[in-house]
Parts: structure tokens; sequence; C-alpha cells
């Protein structure tokens, strides 16, 4: 667990140093500052929890510094110090932001207590919003079957869940790294903290830049203002930066500087930014001879890959095929009015014996356009509509059927021919009545093929 990091700022050195020592005596983190100009950088470059600030500084007061203070981040509680306390005074100091009103001299318990709770308020209306995002996801469990290999799987992960350490995750594209990540986010102990998402893929060097760090304005043409980096945003959170193989190597250095000493730089800023984050990457790449042809730094790939899981492929594992299913279709079904959207046997032996080159996400796909189409009931075969595999491709059909390879195969022509039977007919030689017999015993479903009227 992070440890609670408090912001002081006062000018009289006595008092910072009694404060800080009881603090830190006390399990805190304590950063100071002695005016408004430097209350403003602290409060940016560590992010506290919470801020204690006395009324009266150097260069102005604290009704001047708590409305920049809640410009910077709102979320974080602010108590104010005064040794003039007025009633008026702490009114006017609660309209500019002030969580709490204190007299001088503080009771250093009471100012413990104080801060406990205001950060125990602030970690709670956290959790409450992290809960309620949860609750309007439709996440799946990134668990189910009974396989060996998913079981394995489940097995590390509840071993490095509880881990602040890099979490690489590996697996072919539409595998479920992205659930994985967020089950470890939420699971461990920055569960009621942000969970951050970036692909690296989808961004040039630029974005990527902009995007992770953030900018300040002038940066570059087009910075009319300030920009928070994501960084930022996920502080105290989770940062799961997807595809990570594919970031550009002049951004890769930035991203171990974080790693390894929890600080960045916006882009056009002179200054440091402190952050705490926890960062799970993933990839579909052999980051290990990436590295070795030096696409990919070496000391990052060290750096991240301290803990590794791999999330096996979906024809890895046939026996969860089913579970799954039916898993997707309960949840597709009654939104749509329809709970009980089962599979006929031919439809699950179909699914079992596809090799599902996009694993789950194309399972997901297959099976919500199906239950788009069809008419209603248990999906039978002649619902289901694969992605056509590469002609050159034999491999994934040596082990089907007979009659699935006959189904694929006038599929494959069907869309070559966009529906058209009687051409159809003709590239496979046969006649065009042997096809429509072959269609309704194969369960095909001209609609999905054809254009227009044979």
């Amino acid at each position: 667990m992070t440890r609670t990091r408090i912001l002081l700022v006062d000018d009289e050195p006595g008092v910072r140093l009694g404060m800080r020592g009881y603090l830190t005596a006390h399990g805190f983190d304590v950063d100071e500052a002695t005016s408004l100009a430097e209350a403003q950088e602290a409060f940016r470059t560590h992010r506290p929890d919470a801020a204690v600030v006395d009324y009266r500084l150097p260069d102005g007061t604290a009704l001047e510094l708590l409305p920049r203070l809640k410009e910077i981040d709102a979320a974080v509680p602010l108590v104010v110090l005064t040794g003039h306390g007025s009633i008026e005074l702490a009114v006017q100091a609660v309209k500019e932001g002030a969580e709490q009103f204190l007299t001088k001299p503080v009771e250093l318990a009471v100012l413990r207590v104080v801060l406990e709770r205001l950060v125990t308020q602030r970690r709670e209306r956290q959790r409450q919003a992290a809960d309620r995002s949860r609750s309007e996801r439709a996440t799946v469990e990134p668990f189910l079957g009974t396989s060996a290999a998913i079981q394995a799987l489940r097995t590390q992960a509840e071993r490095v869940v509880n881990s602040d350490s890099p979490v690489l995750v590996t697996g072919e594209t539409g595998s479920g790294k992205s659930v994985l990540a967020r089950w470890l986010h939420e699971g461990g102990p920055r569960g009621d903290a942000p969970f951050v998402d970036l692909n690296c893929a989808a961004l040039s060097k630029e974005l990527l830049d902009s995007e992770l760090f953030g900018h300040e304005k002038g940066a570059f043409t087009g910075a009319v203002a300030a920009k928070q980096g994501l960084l930022e945003v996920a502080d105290r959170g989770t940062l799961f930066l997807d595809e990570i193989g594919d970031m550009d190597v002049a951004v890769q250095p930035k991203l171990l500087k974080v790693l390894e000493e929890k600080r960045f730089r916006r882009l056009g800023d002179v200054r440091d930014r402190r952050v705490d984050v926890r960062l799970i990457a993933a990839t579909h790449q052999d980051l290990s001879a990436a590295a070795r042809e030096k696409r990919f730094r070496s000391d990052l790939y060290f750096r991240i890959s301290t803990l590794i899981l791999h999330v096996p492929p979906l024809r890895e594992r046939p026996e969860d095929v089913a579970v799954l299913a039916r898993h997707f279709l309960a949840e597709m079904g009654a939104p749509r009015g329809r709970r009980e959207v089962g599979l006929q046997p031919d439809a699950e032996a179909a699914l079992i014996r596809y090799p599902w080159p996009g694993n789950i996400r194309e399972l997901r796909n297959v099976l919500e356009r199906a239950v788009l189409l069809s008419g209603g009931g248990a999906l039978s075969r002649g619902d289901l509509r694969f992605e056509p595999q590469s002609e050159d491709d034999t491999s994934a059909e040596d082990d089907l059927t007979l009659e699935e390879l006959e189904r694929r195969h006038i599929e494959r022509v069907l869309r070559r021919e966009n529906g058209h039977v009687e051409r159809a007919a003709a590239r496979l030689g046969i006649p065009r009545s042997s096809l429509y017999e072959r269609l309704k015993r194969l369960g095909i479903n001209r609609s999905g093929f054809q254009k227009s009227d044979p």
C-alpha cells in the first residue's frame, strides 16, 4: 500500500520541522513549501494526497492559493492554518475550497486525525467512482473455462496480483490481454484508483509522447493550452500500455525514466513531475527477440518483464470454447429480450472445431452477429458466419469433418460469386439443383452472401 503524501506550506521553519517530524513518525511522506509559488510547484510535482496551508505567506495568503491548487487537482483536500482565526475568515476559506480551517497552535494529534479522515474520505469517493464504473462495464472474467492452460494462468495471476512490480502480458491479438490487465488492477492494492489504458500501436511518436506525458501551452504548433498526460491521470493507480512492442524507440527511454525514478517531464516543460503508477504492458510480439534485434530497448524490456503472464490462444484450449460461448450468449440475449439463447449441437461442434485466429474477440463477434441475424431460439450451425481463412492455409482444416470441409468450400465459392447460385454451381461443377440441396442440408443461409437474385 502506498504511503499518504502531505504537502506542508508554511514559511516558519520551526513549525514545519515539528509537523514534519510528527507526521513522518506516523507513516506520512511530507513535502514542504514556503510560499505560494513554491506551493504550486510542489503541488504539481509531488501530487499530494492532502495539503496543509498556513494562511499568511510571504507572497500572499491562502485565499489566493486555494483556487490555484483546486485548478491543478480539485480532488485533493486542503487544510488552512491561521494564528488569527475568525468565523468570517473560515467561511471565506471554505468558499475558496478549504475542507478544514484550524487555529494555531494546532494540536498535532488533531491535525493527524483530520488529515487521515480527509484522505480516507477522498479514497472512498474514488472507490465508489471505481465501483460505479465497474458496474457499468461488461468486463469478461479472464479465467472462464476448465482447461489446464487457463487454470495455470489463473494460478500465476493470483500470485502476482498484489505485487506492485511491472507486469508484461503476452498473447495473440484478441486473446484477452486487456481483460487480464484490468483484473490485475481491480484485484490489487490500487483497485480503488484510476485504471488508464493506451494503445501504443495506434499513435505516432508525437501523439504518443503528448498523450502519455502531456504538454505545456506553446510546446508545439496547435498546443493552445496545457494538457495533462495519462501518466498524471493514472497517478496512484495503474497505467496499461497495450501493444508496447509498437512504442516508438524515441519514447521508450522516457518511459524507462518513469519506471526507475517515478518522474517525468511534460513536453515544453523544464520541471520534472512526480508520479506513482503501476505499469501493466501487453504485446503480441516477441519482445525478447525484438530487443536482440535492437527494435526494442533491452533495458526497458528487462524493466517491464519482471513478471510475465502468457494468455494462451483459444485454439489451444478448445474445451473452453463452449463455456465462453454460453457466457457471451447469456450476456447478449438479455438486452434483446432473449433470455435463453442456446446452441444446437451442430453449432457447438462447429465452434469447437474452428481454429479462432482472432481468439476470444472473434468468438464474441461471430456470436453477436448470429444473435442479431438469427430468427430466434437456439443457434444452429447455419446461423454462424466465420471469417474466411486464407486459401493457402489448409493446416487449420486438418481436423475438420468432411461435412465441415464441404460447407466451407461452398461458402468460399458463394462469397466469391457474390451469392449467385447458378455461377457458384458452375464453378463447383454440379447442377444448380444439387447446390440448392446442399445449401438446405448444410444449413447455409444464402442471405449472408447474396447481393442479387440468381
